[in-house]
């Protein structure tokens, strides 16, 4: 598939030429004016400037002439690479043929009452500065404009702010009365402009109004020509407006610390909803803490009105669980805000929620409706779905809800933290990354030119065909001891600390500990249920057989016996106490409803492996990794001869990295070009057990061993499938993994090939277990099918840690490694472990 080619946001911006003519547009008279409205904001100013010599300088007779210069500008490179000719840009340009005109008087549109009552007030509030009228020009025709909204008549030196929707009712008022005729005297404001050019879904009349902004700016009836529009967010969906002039971004701001840093989620591995509920009270908690001058607020996002439900459900419950309070109590704490009209008083209280005196603290609001707010205090924002965080847009808009620093906080810069899902924001990170700037990255990929090149190989891997079968169940019904009337419980846990690892945007890695308290259930609880499942199930004529004697379906067990067993169960794996954890409720409910079940078929996939096929390192994806993950124990490893190796920009970088001081001195390393026995020009690693591998395969002794040798990417050049059981052992998933190295060894006529997963010491895990077995089992079925089609080749897979490494490079030396059944310590444990 063809490489997406990715542009950087700030070369598509539009330039305008500061050459015009200021006999004409005087804006030298304004200076003054200008940098009392913008308080020192000088990106504001250049915004302002930018605009004005744009709309009024006369050098560009609509936005297609501005995009014609800037195509014809040789400096402007990006922009004929985005589009294949002039008129190709031109055709996507939403409004390219508005402009100017004198201008008597100005409509500011916006989509919300919500926008239009904030824009009103600062508008009178700038209107009504002395300062400000002071510095007004004395040749300035309107001095003093006065602010109305559409249900007075707009006359000349008139600004009037409406929201969109005001524009389409029929009565009350006047737009269509003072604007019909002079639309080539009107100034038109567009607020939050991407609503003009993105799909609206859905079909109340709002979003059908939103839907007919465009058309109105294009109406004839009032031929509007001089038109501008404002948004923080200038995506059509994840594609950057093309008409763009000035750009303050994201990143920019944080930098400034014009608004908070941003954090967000880098790993968390839990999916339970409630441990996920658990870690977002203990992120709103540690904000209360941290910023006791206010009151904290987390906003929590949905796609659409009926998920916003069903969360602040949730939530409600959640929190009348965690802190022992009623549901009115909870409806005081929380606000849902959508477009639904149960809910529409709410957004008026998003004006108050700020205030110590309010005890709003959650708000639960859809996607696309958080604008217009004017919160300051928003410390967490969570993306429920993956769909209400799915779009450069969406992304843009949920983050800019908390960035606003509040006045008891200006310094040190606060930080707004992003609770994503990390098992889907991984497939939207070069999204989430695009719209943050996250800094500078080197790139890793695959060696064209040099003398390394020649360490590129081809491997041989398979596929598997997989039908669906039915088979008869041989497995006697789960194990249930009669006579000493016990059932196999796991050791268990009320509460454990869970970890998840956040990033912000300099690279700053950190992790936070989140002490998770389990649902637990009583013994009587599961006993009740039990007997209830017994009364109702059809026992076919069977018996149960207890400690005490047989039970049938007209001769029920009496409730002091199960107690018994789950008593003597608990008592057998230590858990004290008269609570049970949720897996081991399930262990015991299962083990009497299974015992009184059919003997069945399941429905099962057979897999049988494809033909084996090649893949080659020259094919390898290109990989990145952030300047600011070198100061937190990752490293960029490369050869002695890396100035001919890489191209300019991270030639550039690398440089950079070698020259700073402040970086440990774990985040580069130089080999020997003779040594470093890999096809590709960077190679990066995030932690020691894969940095130390890499030393210990480029020393001497090692290398002269090896032929070649590669590191994996983390997805898309060698996935091995694997299943794992989840939910207490009630489901399996069927998941993916790249192994980490790929050794090629050289033994008589045989090609050898040692593929390695690298973990720390210790790591035992039930997803390790799992990757280990099904690891194992492919390169067997791989080294099968080699040796049907007689191709002279072996594969050896192993997992290892750093308490194996001198034994697994002393074999490897000796040749062992290849000879016998090399067995590594973590090896030994997790095989241990599955017996």
């Amino acid at each position: 598939m063809e490489e997406i080619k990715r542009y950087r946001t700030s070369d598509l911006v539009l330039k305008i030429d500061k050459n015009y003519d200021p006999t004409k547009l005087p804006l030298q008279d304004w200076d003054r004016y200008l940098d009392i409205l913008v308080n020192g904001r000088q990106y504001q100013k250049e915004a302002i400037i930018d605009t004005i010599i744009f709309l009024g300088s006369g050098l560009y007779k609509n936005t297609a002439d501005l995009v014609e210069k800037n195509w014809n500008d040789s400096s402007n490179i990006e922009l004929q690479n985005r589009y294949s000719n002039l008129d190709e840009y031109i055709h996507h340009l939403q409004i390219p043929n508005k402009l100017s005109a004198s201008i008597d008087r100005v409509l500011v549109l916006c989509p919300s009452l919500t926008i239009e009552d904030g824009l009103t007030e600062k508008f009178i509030d700038l209107s009504a500065d002395s300062k400000l009228i002071k510095a007004i020009p004395e040749n300035a025709k309107w001095k003093n404009p006065s602010i109305k909204s559409a249900d007075v008549t707009i006359k000349e030196g008139d600004i009037c702010i409406e929201n969109i929707h005001a524009v389409y009712e029929t009565t009350g008022s006047s737009i269509k009365d003072s604007f019909k005729g002079s639309g080539e005297r009107t100034l038109v404001l567009n607020d939050e402009t991407h609503h003009i050019y993105n799909k609206i879904e859905r079909r109340d009349n709002e979003s059908k109004n939103l839907k007919k902004w465009k058309e109105f700016l294009l109406n004839p009836e009032f031929n509007f020509k001089y038109i501008a529009g404002f948004t923080g967010t200038a995506y059509i969906e994840d594609d950057y407006f093309n008409d763009v002039i000035y750009r303050y971004s994201l990143r920019q701001a944080v930098d400034n610390q014009i608004v908070k840093m941003v954090d967000y989620i880098n790993k968390d591995d839990d999916i339970d909803k409630n441990i996920k509920f658990q870690k977002i009270y203990d992120n709103h908690e540690q904000n209360k803490l941290n910023y006791r001058k206010i009151k904290p607020l987390t906003i929590l996002i949905t796609k659409d009105i009926k998920n916003a439900k069903r969360l602040l459900f949730d939530i409600s419950n959640f929190l009348m669980k965690k802190e022992k309070i009623s549901e009115k109590e909870v409806q005081e704490k929380t606000l849902i805000v959508t477009s639904h009209n149960d809910h529409k008083a709410n957004i008026q209280k998003l004006k108050e929620v700020d205030k110590k005196d309010s005890s709003i603290e959650w708000i639960v609001s859809v996607s696309m409706l958080t604008e217009g707010w004017d919160v300051k205090n928003v410390f967490q924002i969570v993306p429920w779905e993956d769909r209400a965080f799915n779009s450069k847009l969406l992304i843009a808009q949920v983050l800019g809800r908390g960035l606003r620093i509040p006045p008891e906080y200006q310094s040190p810069q606060p930080k707004v933290r992003i609770f994503n899902h990390a098992a889907w924001s991984r497939n939207i990170k070069g999204l989430v990354d695009e719209v943050l700037e996250v800094e500078k990255k080197l790139v890793s990929t695959p060696l064209e030119k040099g003398d390394r090149k020649k360490h590129h190989f081809e491997v041989y891997h398979i596929n598997y065909d997989k039908e669906l079968i039915e088979k008869k169940s041989t497995k006697k019904h789960q194990e249930f001891d009669y006579t000493k009337g016990f059932i196999e419980l796991q050791s268990q846990v009320m509460e454990s600390e869970k970890e998840s690892e956040y990033a912000d945007l300099r690279g700053t890695i950190t992790s936070k500990k989140t002490l998770i308290q389990y649902n637990t259930y009583t013994i009587d609880e599961i006993v009740n249920k039990i007997l209830n499942t017994l009364k109702i199930i059809d026992w076919e004529g069977k018996i149960l057989k207890l400690p005490t004697g047989n039970y049938s379906k007209d001769k029920l067990p009496p409730k002091d016996e199960i107690k018994k067993i789950i008593r003597k169960s608990m008592d057998k794996v230590g858990i004290k106490g008269d609570r049970l954890i949720e897996k081991n409720k399930y262990k015991i409910e299962n083990s009497f409803n299974t015992l009184l079940r059919k003997a069945g078929t399941t429905a099962v996939y057979q897999k049988k492996a494809q033909k084996p096929y090649k893949i080659s390192t020259k094919e390898m994806n290109k990989e990145s990794m952030a300047l600011g993950n070198l100061r937190h124990n990752s490293t960029v490893f490369y050869s002695s001869d890396y100035k001919a190796e890489l191209d300019e920009k991270n030639l550039e970088l690398l440089n950079i990295v070698i020259k700073d001081d402040s970086l440990p001195k774990s985040s580069e390393k130089e080999f020997n070009i003779h040594l470093f026995k890999t096809p590709i020009d960077l190679v990066f690693t995030k932690g020691e057990p894969e940095r130390k591998f890499i030393k210990e395969l480029c020393e001497i002794r090692n290398a002269e061993k090896i032929e070649h040798w590669l590191k994996s990417r983390d997805m898309n050049f060698y996935s091995i499938e694997y299943s794992i059981t989840t939910l207490g052992g009630k489901h399996s998933k069927i998941q993916s993994f790249n192994p980490d190295f790929f050794i090629k060894l050289k033994n008589g006529k045989t090609t050898h090939f040692v593929i390695v997963e690298i973990k720390s010491d210790g790591d035992v895990s039930d997803e390790n277990k799992a990757k280990l077995k099904y690891g194992v089992q492919h390169f067997k079925n791989l080294n099968r099918e080699l040796e049907k089609l007689k191709i002279d080749e072996k594969y050896h897979f192993h997992f290892l840690s750093p308490n194996s490494y001198d034994v697994f490079f002393d074999h490897l030396r000796n040749g062992k490694l290849i000879q016998y059944d090399f067995k590594s310590d973590l090896e030994d444990k997790l095989l241990t472990k599955e017996q």
